[in-house]
């Protein structure tokens, strides 16, 4: 698991100066995520899970610092790694293409360059999987929040992704589906040596999801360890109580 060409993101300390001249910085301890491993990213809000996240993603670039994925600077980079990685973001309403669910989780594979007949073959397994098959048909738009969310995860895990990025992606759906779900992350983790990164405060979510607990707070990375080591330091109650 330590061996370094199986880190898949690594942060060091990073700062960001947002246009507004808001400065969010990310230090203390790096940040890594190796595959086959199932990473949560915890802090209450402002402590800049997000703005990490983003960086991830390259959505942003560091004013200071470096941030690594594939082993490249992924907002230069993004062309050459962006077929790797699978998204939900917190807003889903901004990756949602549609018309139909059917058509909206087919929409990344045939843009990558997939046959209609594979994607559609992929897009039903993974409504199977998920247990969505009754919202298949359905416009995209007139679901609720929380259906809308089930389908942007079916739109990222039938990438098949190497590193699958989940920011909130799990809240406002249902514990019936969301065991469901943690039971197809764990194996594309396991099985397919997939790694996840799931930003989250739900600590029910995080006992049952995590290998590895990063505890963001305003200004860096405090804690990394188990779900049972967050517990044992006392960090998970001050958490909770946000």
């Amino acid at each position: 698991m330590n061996n370094m060409n199986n880190e898949i993101v690594k942060v060091g300390c990073i700062k960001h100066i947002y246009p507004d001249k808001t400065e969010v910085k990310v230090c203390g301890l790096d940040f890594t995520v190796h595959r086959g491993e199932k990473v949560a990213l915890i802090g209450t809000n402002g402590s800049g899970k997000s703005t990490l996240i983003y960086h991830c993603l390259g959505l942003l670039e560091p004013t200071e610092g470096q941030v690594e994925v594939f082993g490249v600077n992924p907002a230069k980079n993004f062309s050459v790694i962006g077929k790797k990685m699978g998204v939900v973001v917190q807003n889903v309403e901004d990756q949602l293409i549609g018309p139909t669910v059917f058509d909206d989780v087919c929409f990344s594979l045939i843009n990558y360059g997939v046959s209609k007949k594979e994607a559609g073959e992929r897009a039903e397994k993974i409504i199977k999987d998920l247990n969505i098959e009754n919202l298949s048909n359905k416009i995209v738009h007139y679901l609720s929040g929380g259906e809308k969310k089930k389908v942007a995860l079916a739109g990222a895990m039938v990438l098949d992704p190497e590193l699958l990025i989940l920011d909130e992606a799990l809240a406002e759906i249902d514990p019936p589906t969301t065991e469901i779900i943690l039971r197809k992350l764990n194996e594309m983790a396991k099985g397919k040596n997939a790694a996840i990164l799931m930003a989250t405060n739900d600590m029910r979510l995080v006992e049952k999801f995590a290998d590895t607990v990063y505890l963001l707070e305003k200004g860096g990375i405090t804690f990394k360890g188990t779900y049972a080591e967050l517990t044992q330091s006392g960090k998970a109650f001050e958490i909770c109580r946000h």
